[in-house]
């Protein structure tokens, strides 16, 4: 028997380094061994939430179940390397650029686990840890499928091992976001239990989707987003008059992956009744085809705003559009409708074109976004860059691929570049939080006009230091380790195969190291416009090696690792595996 023991243990541990080789990672060796299987202990949360009495229920009867049938395939959406850029992808140059990175994620873990082990996150400079995120440790839930990714196999199992005692009702604080909640710590179990098949990663993410689920018990059904605990419990919860459209619209992904993993069809009942609220509202906005910043959800997603945007508090809910119709295989044609039409809004009046100096390239072809603001009759572009908007590029591309809308890859590309352009334009080779620039008239390139670029910088006032043209304001000079323009760069080079990404990315990870490097991990920098000294924020957020970091690594990884064919991203950067045509749900 103990022979047949050992034989076991010894197969056992050639599979996972089969696995391991078959993701990819044939040129890391690992820092410890022992490969051997872990039992996780698992310890349930105090407080059942499962079987807490509903102030409003939804009867099981009239539950809206996923959607029945076999998915459908889907268009391919990465490019199709041939042998010479496969090459391309898998040399030396690109293996030392994917192990610079992981150097970077490794630097960051050890400084958590050594100084903040079980906290939200750890803070840089100081080196202490600190609660952000309710107290349930952030940073380690989050960076769960990056460490596994990169290969740091005992770095995650000492993570899950932590995760398995996790208690969601010992929280640091007496409320939640549960936006936040959902996008980090549900994501993140989600998307390592997809990659590593840890049951006990399943298992919490169902107690904490039980939890989040007491989110929309509210007497409209409608999720509020200020989660406090006390109140949950009680079935007291109201959504908000005046809520962010991205913390309504970024749920989906992950109750829709919990219902596809546990049957239970609960988690999408209660996100489907907001895909069916944005149906009923998206052409009676006051700019048709998009919502508003801000909805009313207490009032059955009353729409009023006047403002929109791709970027603060409404980003999220345009991207999980597309990612739904690909996480349900194309079986609800509502996610195509809303994204089709909302992409085409944008597309008209939200996209614009910078006035390019003299200086710059003549073949530069970018774009950005900006913010819009309409009552219905008047459409005013504000031209405002937000770091966060950058994500655009490969929201942009992704639903060009899916639904067959080559203008809409070509718009994708030349957002991504912008972001990527608006990196070099600044002295640290990073972009600002915030800033404003002078567009052209149209979307086609325009001559610069020294004039028109003096007065709409005078229209922002004196600063205390000029910006570097065509920007007409630094209006929030801090860059906090944000992943969107990595992440567009990542999404554009998966989907045309152009290798000049990969070195639009690179330049752009060393000067992201570099300007956020600390003694022991990197730190989010007060502004972005000096020669010298940048300032640290000490503030190094979970998404740092949950989203940047993973972007920057992939880009430069071989195109099957995490295949955009096989997974979608949820918002955090955290991977669902996609349905398989043929295999009913």
């Amino acid at each position: 028997m103990a022979f047949l023991k050992i034989q076991r243990l010894v197969l056992a541990a050639a599979l996972s380094l089969t696995a391991w080789i078959l993701l990819g990672q044939t040129d890391f060796v690992p820092q410890q061994t022992g490969w051997h299987i872990r039992t996780y202990k698992y310890t349930p949360s105090s407080f059942d939430w499962a079987n807490r009495t509903q102030s409003h229920p939804v009867d099981e009867a009239s539950m809206t179940r996923l959607p029945a049938g076999d998915p459908r395939p889907l268009p391919p959406i990465q490019h199709q390397f041939t042998s010479e850029e496969l090459s391309e992808s898998h040399n030396n140059t690109q293996r030392e650029r994917r192990n610079a990175v992981r150097r970077a994620a490794l630097r960051s873990w050890r400084a958590y686990r050594d100084h903040a082990w079980g906290r939200d996150e750890v803070t840089p400079q100081t080196l202490v840890g600190r609660d952000t995120f309710a107290g349930w440790g952030a940073t380690l839930v989050d960076a769960l499928d990056t460490l596994w990714i990169m290969g740091l196999k005992q770095d995650f199992r000492d993570a899950v091992e932590h995760v398995a005692a996790i208690d969601w009702d010992k929280a640091t604080s007496e409320a939640c976001s549960l936006f936040e909640t959902n996008i980090r710590y549900l994501g993140g179990l989600l998307s390592a239990y997809d990659l590593s098949g840890e049951r006990v990663l399943l298992d919490k993410a169902v107690e904490l989707g039980d939890m989040l689920h007491a989110g929309f018990d509210t007497p409209n059904n409608m999720p509020a987003n200020g989660f406090h605990f006390a109140q949950a419990k009680a079935g007291k919860l109201v959504a908000s008059l005046n809520e962010a459209s991205a913390a309504a619209g970024t749920l989906s992904l992950e109750f829709t992956h919990l219902s596809q993993l546990t049957g239970d069809p609960k988690y999408y009942h209660a996100i489907d009744g907001v895909k069916r609220a944005l149906e009923r509202t998206q052409d009676s906005t006051n700019l048709p085809g998009m919502w508003p910043v801000f909805i009313d959800l207490q009032s059955s997603f009353f729409t009023p705003g006047t403002s929109f945007s791709l970027g603060a508090s409404s980003d999220s809910a345009y991207e999980y559009l597309s990612k739904m119709h690909a996480l349900l295989g194309g079986l609800d044609p509502a996610y195509e409708k809303l994204h089709t039409k909302a992409m085409a809004t944008a597309a008209q009046h939200l996209l614009f074109r910078p006035m390019l100096p003299p200086s710059s390239p003549p073949t530069t072809d970018i774009l950005f976004s900006g913010t819009v603001l309409s009552n219905g009759k008047i459409i005013e572009l504000i031209p405002e860059v937000q770091h966060l908007g950058c994500f655009a590029g490969g929201m942009f591309a992704l639903g060009g691929r899916l639904f067959h809308n080559a203008s809409h890859i070509a718009i994708g590309e030349q957002l991504a570049r912008g972001c990527a352009w608006a990196y070099t334009a600044f002295p640290t080779g990073v972009m600002p939080e915030l800033s404003s620039i002078i567009p052209c008239n149209t979307t086609t390139q325009c001559t610069w006009n020294e004039t028109a670029y003096q007065t709409a910088t005078t229209a922002h006032g004196t600063p205390h230091r000029p910006p570097p043209p065509p920007f007409t304001a630094v209006l929030s000079p801090g860059y906090f380790l944000r992943p969107e323009a990595a992440e567009s760069l990542f999404v554009l080079y998966r989907v045309t195969g152009k290798a000049d990404l990969l070195e639009a990315a690179w330049g752009m990870f060393q000067a992201v190291e570099k300007a956020t490097r600390t003694r022991r991990a990197y730190s989010a920098i007060a502004d972005v416009g000096v020669e010298g000294e940048t300032g640290r924020v000490d503030s190094m957020e979970s998404f740092w090696i949950a989203e940047t970091l993973k972007y920057f690594y992939l880009i430069f990884s071989e195109p099957e690792l995490i295949s955009l064919d096989e997974y979608v991203f949820n918002t955090e950067a955290h991977p669902f595996r996609l349905p398989k045509p043929g295999v009913k749900q």
